[in-house]
């Protein structure tokens, strides 16, 4: 680490990143800061440097070894750090900048006494993980399936079981339980993932609520789209059109179209009603051409509902059409593996497993499951031009389309 690099760190913005530590914290104070590194978006350890920015520099001896002996002894799974010197700065001192990146195994944890502890960042803060914030680190790591969770006090009438014979029928093409075969629907439901087993109680699962509830708010406050139309280009009090979408994911569907809409088609009719069709002479014919392709806008929403953390309550995907761009924000971060490159080039994820396999059995998921790379990307090329961006920022995945 250059001089420069390291008086970057230390003036720079103090982020959820960087962590300053004299060269007297005890192995597992160090452990407690990489191990809440590891389970939030990774971040350096400058060791030598007091809380105030100051640089006290390191004294004590072989600390390089000192360092990967608790990587190895106080982190369970044991992690390798990438270490680098930046020497004599300030009077000929020397700090060590101890970096990790977010781990592939997690949830990792210190070990004290035999007793394993759960660190995560919060702001400039290492602390201990909440529930909430632990299943999240589960669900990031591919080692819990949010969606499975059952949902208390819900039972097979909590179901649209119109809608859901509509899929299992249409969809599907498969035969159904009779309709006073509650035993039958309870079965068939359970070994679809859409109702699970709770203290001898059957009960919805999460991802059964969401696509085929009757009420899917009622029961799950973040399962919505909070739909809004500003005048112009920032967020203002004053809207042209402030809706929040409830309902469950999916249509009910018949052979001449959508008997009923599902939260998809919902979202695209706002969009639709909240934005203009421009008409302009092609090839000698007049052909009208709306703000944002529809093909495009239905696949961000249908990434946002298959894609987003289920597990932040409190927030709904959020729709917000500007007088300049449209953007749709999913809450939650990418889980691992997944960046903002691979999503672009075709990398294959599913956070809800149970939502994406449902949601492409209705046709709205290729078969690929590509959509960002095969159709948002190129749609908006081909539509007007514009580069569609793509964010990964504080607990939120943004995508937004330019009006050109």
């Amino acid at each position: 680490m250059t001089e420069t690099q390291l008086y970057r760190l230390i003036v720079g913005p103090r982020d959820s990143n960087v962590e300053f530590q004299s060269d007297d914290v005890t192995n597992l104070g160090l452990a407690k800061h990489l191990v809440a590194f590891l389970n939030y978006d990774g971040g350096t350890v400058l060791l030598g440097v007091d809380n105030d920015g100051r640089i006290s520099g390191v004294k004590q001896e072989e600390r390089e070894e000192w360092v990967a002996a608790a990587c190895r002894n106080r982190i369970d799974p044991p992690v390798i750090p990438n270490l680098s010197w930046a020497r004599n700065v300030e009077g000929g001192r020397d700090v060590l900048a101890i970096q990790v990146r977010s781990g592939p195994n997690k949830p990792y944890a210190r070990i004290h006494q035999g007793r394993k502890t759960y660190y995560t960042r919060a702001g400039r803060t290492s602390r201990e993980a909440t529930r909430a914030e632990m299943q999240r680190i589960f669900q990031e790591s591919g080692r819990l399936h949010y969606g499975l969770k059952p949902v208390l006090g819900t039972a097979l009438s909590a179901f649209d079981m119109n809608r859901i014979t509509n899929y299992f029928q249409r969809i599907r093409l498969g035969d159904v339980p009779t309709q006073n075969d509650l035993v039958g629907w309870k079965n068939k439901l359970y070994n679809t993932n859409l109702m699970t087993t709770h203290s001898s109680q059957t009960t919805a699962t999460i991802d059964g609520l969401l696509l085929f509830g009757k009420d899917p708010y009622y029961y799950l406050p973040q399962s919505g789209i909070r739909a809004v139309c500003h005048f112009g280009v920032e967020p203002d009090y004053a809207t042209i059109a402030d809706e929040d979408l409830r309902g469950p994911i999916v249509p009910i569907v018949t052979n001449s179209g959508i008997l009923e809409l599902g939260l998809v088609e919902k979202a695209v009719s706002f969009v639709r009603a909240n934005t203009r069709s421009r008409s302009r002479l092609i090839d000698g014919r007049n052909v009208s051409r709306w703000d944002y392709p529809e093909d495009v806008v239905r696949e961000l929403v249908v990434n946002a509902l298959v894609h987003r953390d289920y597990s932040i309550e409190g927030t709904d995907i959020m729709l917000a059409i500007y007088s300049d761009r449209l953007e749709v924000v999913s809450p939650g971060r990418l889980p691992n593996p997944v960046t903002i490159e691979g999503v672009t080039h075709g990398l294959r994820y599913a956070r809800n497993q149970t939502l994406y396999d449902v949601m492409r059995d209705y046709g709205y998921i290729g078969r690929h499951g590509m959509g960002v790379a095969r159709r948002v990307i190129p749609g908006m090329h081909a539509h007007n031009g514009t580069e569609p961006e793509f964010i990964a920022r504080h607990q939120r995945f943004t995508v937004r389309l330019w009006k050109r």
